[in-house]
């Protein structure tokens, strides 16, 4: 597959569009360059399909020409992988483009005007002979947008653009420097230190064609559109719809396993108590039914997977699952250097008994120098009110030095060790809820396969002190993970497999948020904290459509700013120390969000303190 293919040489000899027409003989500039060129020669050429999708993107952005809003096209964004476009061709057909910014292949299809997504649209082919290639330049707007030299010139054109063009060398130097910059970014995408865009294209150009079943089942579904109105793809809102509220007391200790079981007052400590704001999801409730009715089946359904971005409930799931089994919950979190004695138990040296001098307890100076004869009384079981603080120094040392010699000449050469249960073993064989966190971040692809036995009909698990232990009937391991952060890599399929249920968890629908938010932080501010709440998810989805992606934002987010204000009372302020030093500590693209995503929602940034 080839990386530069998307701007070859045949794609430069394609017909520019208006108004740069009149360059098609003179398209070569010398001296001019974007920041991309290394070479001591600066030139760039203007590139028909480029051109062509950023002219398309600017009349969708900014309508000029009296057309239907929904006739001019439409990028959106699904989740932190895919980039979408419907793309306006010149011969009249509606070209949906879906652009993986991972691997860097596209997935494409040719629809007649009107377009029916139920039926199998026309394939794609990307040569000399077929299509230009400008609706897979339209579908990487987001990507292009997203660097600084690009957005600035891009600016720069749709000025010329609102000018009526008046000066055309200039518009078309600055459109050349644009297209220099898009092909030395593909063209050089391995080499170059940053701002690379991966692209990956089979020798014959055939597109891998969109299928109809995948835009039913929305496999393709942006989540948030950049601009314009999509006619083809169904976008999917991350704000959802209320659901319908469970009842605690319809739930809480409803689904125990084992009637006839007696948990020790120890256990019970360690069951799940539901705090009064935690609305239970339809999802936890699912899987404590699942768990209950297959209980007397030949393999009963125990092992689940909850999958979503941080701050959709997972942990607080695990908890009320337990909670609704009414059975003890335990965690175990794993982290990159994570192997599979950290999740089976380790072999430890076993402390002998002997207690060590370290852990005597020797009166302090201000003892001996305050009380004497209390202190003497410590170190040597005699009371005597005629001691002196220095004969109560010099016993303090004469008794730790005989106390340690005592401790060390006892000690045999002979080290013993001991077997530690880990927080898994202890679920294992007790018949506990275990929640494992982020096996995703796991280094080692096959820690978890150590599990399988563990997971799958076996039910035993073998210890590294030689034990096998047989999970107790009642054992249920849920897995969550975040499934599109940086660092995270895919659970191995064998894992997978054993997974009795797998849920993906979208983000809470608006009033379920608030409500958490208000009952976690206290805050009175309904109101407000809704607006902060959809400032939140405006935030998220310009994060996506602008590729801002060294930070986070989410509900643990929005919990701390509201926290924050409850403090300083500044909205702005509190914004500062919490959603946005967290989604990006780039302060330009910091200032952007702030402009577009919070000042629409509390006005402008007047009477911020600091």
């Amino acid at each position: 597959m080839a990386n530069g293919k998307l701007v070859e040489s045949w794609t430069f000899q394609r017909t520019l569009p208006e108004p740069f027409q009149d360059y098609s003989d003179k398209a070569v500039f010398k001296d001019i360059s974007s920041r991309y060129c290394t070479l001591p020669q600066k030139r760039s050429t203007l590139h028909a399909a480029t051109l062509q999708a950023i002219l398309t993107y600017m009349e969708m952005e900014d309508p000029k020409s009296g057309k239907p809003k929904e006739e001019l096209g439409a990028v959106g964004v699904q989740g932190n992988i895919y980039t979408v476009a419907e793309y306006p061709s010149r011969t009249g057909e509606l070209h949906v483009v879906v652009y993986n910014r991972s691997d860097g292949k596209f997935v494409a299809g040719r629809y007649p005007v009107p377009p029916d997504a139920g039926v199998e649209p026309n394939k794609y082919v990307f040569q000399k002979s077929g299509n230009s290639g400008a609706a897979l330049f339209f579908a990487l707007m987001p990507v292009l947008l997203a660097d600084d030299e690009f957005n600035a010139n891009y600016q720069q054109l749709k000025e010329y653009r609102d000018g009526g063009y008046s000066d055309m060398d200039a518009t078309a130097e600055t459109a050349a420097i644009l297209c220099d910059n898009v092909y030395r970014r593909i063209r050089y995408n391995d080499t170059i230190p940053s701002g690379g865009i991966r692209t990956s294209l089979v020798s014959t150009g055939m597109i891998q064609l969109l299928e109809p079943e995948a835009i039913k089942n929305g496999v393709y579904a942006p989540t948030g559109a950049v601009h314009g109105i999509f006619r083809v793809l169904k976008p999917k809102s991350t704000i959802q719809k209320p659901q319908e509220e469970i009842a605690k007391s319809d739930f809480v200790g409803e689904y125990i396993l084992s009637p006839s079981r007696k948990l020790t007052p120890e256990e019970e400590l360690t069951v799940p108590l539901l705090p009064d704001w935690y609305i239970i999801p339809r999802e936890v409730k699912r899987i404590c039914e699942h768990a209950k009715f297959t209980t007397d089946m030949v393999q009963p359904m125990r092992n689940f997977l909850l999958r979503g971005p941080a701050g959709t409930g997972k942990t607080e799931g695990a908890k009320a699952i337990a909670a609704g089994l009414h059975l003890p919950y335990r965690c175990l979190t794993c982290s990159a250097n994570t192997e599979v004695f950290d999740l089976l138990g380790q072999i430890l040296p076993d402390v002998d008994g002997k207690r060590t001098a370290l852990e005597r307890q020797y009166p302090s100076f201000q003892d001996i120098m305050l009380d004497p004869a209390g202190a003497y009384e410590k170190l040597t079981g005699t009371y005597d009110e005629t001691v002196s603080e220095d004969d109560v120094y010099k016993q303090l040392i004469d008794t730790i030095f005989e106390e340690m010699h005592e401790y060390y000449s006892s000690r045999t050469s002979q080290q013993h060790f001991r077997y530690v249960d880990t927080p898994l073993v202890e679920a294992i064989r007790n018949g506990y809820v275990l929640e494992l966190q982020e096996p995703t971040v796991i280094a080692n692809p096959g820690v978890l396969v150590g599990l399988n036995s563990l997971l799958d009909r076996c039910n035993s698990v073998y210890l590294p002190n030689g034990e096998t232990v047989q999970r107790h009937p009642d054992t249920v391991i849920i897995v969550t993970t975040n499934n599109d952060y940086a660092g995270c890599k895919p659970l191995n399929q064998s894992v997978i497999s054993r997974m009795n249920l797998v849920i993906d968890l979208d983000e809470p629908d608006e009033d379920t948020l608030v409500e958490r938010v208000l009952g976690i932080t206290g805050c009175k501010e309904k109101k407000l904290v809704l607006n902060m709440a959809r400032s939140v998810h405006s935030i998220t989805e310009y994060c996506r459509a602008n590729l801002i992606l060294d930070g986070c934002c989410g509900v643990r987010e929005l919990i701390a700013w509201v926290q924050s204000y409850m403090i300083c009372k500044n909205i702005h302020e509190a914004a500062d120390y919490t959603i946005l030093s967290s989604v990006t500590s780039d302060m330009e693209s910091r200032l952007e969000v702030e402009s577009n995503c919070v000042d629409p929602y509390f006005g402008m940034q007047e009477g911020r303190g600091i």
